[in-house]
């Protein structure tokens, strides 16, 4: 096979996304063939041996998803240097995964995992526009026309936002719940809309993250996504050339 960067296989291979891979890089924890290698750019072939941290780093899996259900409270990172509590000590039974994206310490629901870190660059480039649908609940006067208004976008303190889908579930008194859909996932994007709008966002849950779905899954579970699915949900990533075919799911029936 022909030889590729080593950021982007030590992505492919659960390690972190390309870009936290490429500091790991510059921050000289990362080994090839026993040597500490000093530019991202660096060519690897298959029989190469990558270390990071001396530890060797197998060669990856076929490629598999888990939905994790994220409850309020948790930081979605492998550490966090003020000791709260990370999504990564709260699950267990899964092999090195890493998050698509994150989900603020208070905003719960729908989490993607990976063993792919190629899968959850793409899963996460704005590029794709995947589409991330929330349920959120406000404290304020909802209007109607403001929330039509979004679908052209806004523009916030210089910061311009893609077009918006919002419609409001219920209200009672002053409180309401509305359902968000957005396809680019800026820094707290939702309340620094709602903000605009003159609303307090009390609660937030992502239900949909493109064509997966919060569903009924309890807080703090996860469920793999079978094999099968991923390849009928994800069509334009397994056709994109891969350099390994068991970066590819299997056919073999639910995982």
């Amino acid at each position: 096979m022909p030889k590729e960067r080593i950021a982007k296989v030590l992505a492919r291979r659960g390690v972190a996304s390309r870009r936290d891979c490429e500091l790991l890089i510059k921050a000289g924890r990362v080994a090839l063939n026993g040597a500490v290698v000093v530019h991202p750019g660096t060519l690897i072939g298959d029989d190469d041996v990558l270390a990071v941290d001396d530890k060797v780093i197998a060669s990856p899996e076929r490629t598999r998803l888990w939905r994790y259900h994220k409850p309020a409270g948790l930081i979605t990172s492998a550490k966090d240097p003020q000791g709260r509590p990370t999504v990564f000590a709260a699950i267990s039974g899964l092999p090195r995964v890493i998050s698509v994206g994150r989900l603020d310490i208070n905003t719960e629901g729908l989490l993607l995992l990976t063993n792919d870190g190629e899968l959850a660059r793409y899963l996460e480039h704005p590029a794709q526009a995947i589409p991330r649908t929330y349920r959120v609940r406000v404290h304020g006067i909802v209007s109607e026309a403001a929330l039509g208004a979004l679908t052209k976008g806004v523009t916030i303190d210089g910061i311009h936002y893609r077009g918006v889908t919002a419609s409001i579930d219920s209200s009672r008194g002053s409180n309401s719940w509305i359902t968000m859909t957005l396809s680019e996932g800026k820094n707290r994007e939702i309340k620094r809309i709602l903000e605009f709008l003159g609303l307090q966002v009390t609660r937030l849950i992502r239900i949909g993250y493109g064509p997966f779905a919060l569903g009924d899954l309890p807080p703090n579970a996860t469920e793999e996504v079978s094999a099968d699915s991923l390849l009928q949900l994800l069509p334009r990533y397994f056709r994109r050339s891969q350099p390994a075919d068991s970066a590819r799911p299997v056919r073999t029936g639910r995982q």
